[in-house]
């Protein structure tokens, strides 16, 4: 059987997402990554990336290379897509994982300037072509796709749970409140900004904040549309979320073990997508994780005859293995369209 193409890839912004994703692509075979454009400098990107690699020595600086067994990815001092001649290192794909702007007017100029599909690592701020979820509506697809959305960590980790107990069980309503680490738009110390809370330190405070997945699940899940509020938490942690969830469901007769039973089965079914924790884990334990959504088997909780509450761990790396899912279906499907064997 011919292997997989390598698929040629182009990063926007090396934040957090953006060095994950590198870092991530450099394990596999069929990834590569050939321009990296960020306003920072090289030296500083190489530093940041060794800090938090597990195997620091994997990544080397060359010049204005960023180096390792698989790629030899270019770094452009670039913030605007605009600006980035993505057509000169002759990409498949660019995973825009700025997070800044998320309009399809700014997606595309990445179009504009040669790159032939765009992957927004976050939510959109308005229409574009698709909204894709691995392990949930990946089928879905279509070539004709060139503005893309993977959600976000939180709401793929919710799509991927109500997508599994709504087929089995039939969900009325669901409310779904994410107890998040602090982001990088947060502030360390009290500071004046548009938002009253979210002026407060993040290292000081849980901070309520507001969340978009259930205005998007619906995209997703239209069997969802209407059953779904969802709110966040941020709490003073730098890594790991948890996920905290509230299911009401028609039948009485449903139990912690049916519930527990589904979920490993789903799991068995999609061990890169869903996995279980049996141990009484903490945040930092999920620290590392590739999974879009670890099930604590523990915390699952019936209230009365039709309410259950399911909590589920995540982090930021599971988010950037599945924008590297992302790029390889809109690669098969290429390939399969052009006659190719995938």
């Amino acid at each position: 059987m011919a292997h997989r193409r390598v698929v040629r890839l182009g990063i926007m912004g090396f934040g957090q997402i953006g060095r994950q994703v590198f870092d991530l692509a450099s394990q596999t075979e069929d990834i590569q990554v050939v321009a990296i454009a960020d306003f920072g400098q090289a030296d500083v990107l190489h530093y940041l990336l060794r800090a938090e690699c597990a195997d620091p020595q994997r990544h080397r600086l060359e010049g204005n290379f960023l180096v390792n067994e698989s790629s030899r990815a270019r770094l452009m001092q670039i913030d605007r897509p605009i600006e980035m001649p993505w057509d000169v290192f002759d990409v498949d794909l660019v995973i825009d994982a700025t997070g800044q702007h998320r309009e399809s007017s700014y997606l595309q100029d990445h179009l504009a300037n040669g790159a032939p599909r765009v992957l927004l690592r976050t939510l959109p701020g308005d229409a574009i072509d698709r909204l894709v979820v691995p392990g949930v509506n990946e089928a879905s697809v279509q070539c004709s796709d060139r503005k893309v959305s993977a959600g976000s960590a939180t709401t793929s980790a919710l799509a991927v749970l109500l997508s599994v107990l709504d087929e089995k069980l039939g969900i009325a309503c669901a409310s779904a409140t994410s107890i998040h680490a602090y982001t990088s738009d947060q502030m360390l110390q009290d500071y004046a900004s548009g938002d009253l809370r979210r002026s407060r330190s993040a290292a000081k405070n849980i901070i309520p904040n507001g969340h978009e997945a259930a205005e998007w699940i619906p995209t997703i899940l239209p069997n969802m549309a209407g059953k779904v509020t969802s709110s966040a938490l941020n709490v003073p942690v730098h890594e790991g979320c948890l996920l905290d969830t509230n299911i009401v469901i028609d039948e009485p007769s449903v139990d912690v073990a049916d519930i527990d039973k589904i979920l490993r089965e789903a799991a068995a079914r999609r061990p890169d997508i869903l996995g279980v924790a049996d141990d009484p884990i903490v945040s930092s334990d999920v620290i590392g994780s590739t999974h879009t959504l670890l099930y604590d088997s523990q915390g699952t909780i019936k209230a009365g005859q039709n309410t259950i509450k399911i909590l589920g761990w995540y982090e930021s790396r599971g988010h950037a293995a599945r924008l590297l899912d992302v790029a390889r279906l809109y690669a098969d499907l290429d390939a399969r369209s052009a006659g190719e064997v995938a």
